[in-house]
């Protein structure tokens, strides 16, 4: 999708510049994509989008300046031969994760001028479409929704659980999201892409510790 003539891609913010992004004739509009594990923060207009399945996507801005951003993320589980499927790894690490996703994002729209008393916050995800296993989305909403009490955020729209995966689209600059519920036959794709991010953040140890501005 070539972008019109007029139109050039916005500058990323550093630290960012190997988010994919493109134009969208759909949507009119540049948009950055996120795969699981990533999160991108822009002071731009332009849209950042993702599929979920049992991952939740947290979309957050400073309603003010419209400096905001979207991140992709699962609690890590690990694989049990004996249960047949994923277990539940230690509550703390699994904690200590989601909070290294979420604070990642507060911290960069805070960095990049965003104020916290400013912050709105919508939450995306946490579909049980992983069939015979444990109901990993059903986990990730309920992080998601005590992390952001913990941190005095208000959810102020959310779409979360149910049994199907889900597209998302972020306008950080004016806080507009659209959301597609995907048909079954995206599944399979979407599912095979989670356990490869659930195998990878079971092997990969979590980074340092993390303090909000």
């Amino acid at each position: 999708m070539a972008p019109a003539p007029t139109q050039r891609l916005p500058l990323a913010l550093p630290g960012f510049e190997h988010v994919r992004r493109a134009w969208h004739n759909a949507y009119e509009a540049f948009a950055a994509r996120l795969l699981p594990g990533e999160y991108y923060v822009t002071q731009c207009d332009e849209g950042v989008y993702t599929t979920l399945g049992s991952c939740i996507s947290a979309c957050i801005r400073d309603r003010v300046s419209g400096i905001g951003g979207m991140n992709h993320f699962m609690l890590p589980a690990s694989a049990s031969a004996e249960a047949g499927g994923w277990k539940s790894t230690d509550l703390s690490d699994a904690t200590r994760y989601g909070n290294f996703a979420m604070e990642h994002l507060i911290n960069d729209i805070l960095k990049n001028g965003g104020k916290r008393q400013n912050l709105e916050v919508k939450i995306f995800g946490g579909g049980r479409v992983m069939k015979g296993m444990t109901d990993i989305g059903a986990r990730n909403i309920t992080f998601a929704h005590d992390y952001l009490k913990t941190e005095g955020l208000r959810v102020t729209s959310e779409d979360v659980g149910d049994v199907f995966p889900r597209m998302v689209l972020y306008f950080p600059a004016t806080g507009k999201v659209k959301v597609k519920r995907l048909r079954s036959l995206h599944s399979n794709t979407i599912v095979e892409q989670e356990v490869r991010y659930l195998e990878t953040i079971a092997a990969k140890p979590v980074g340092g510790e993390i303090e909000l501005f």
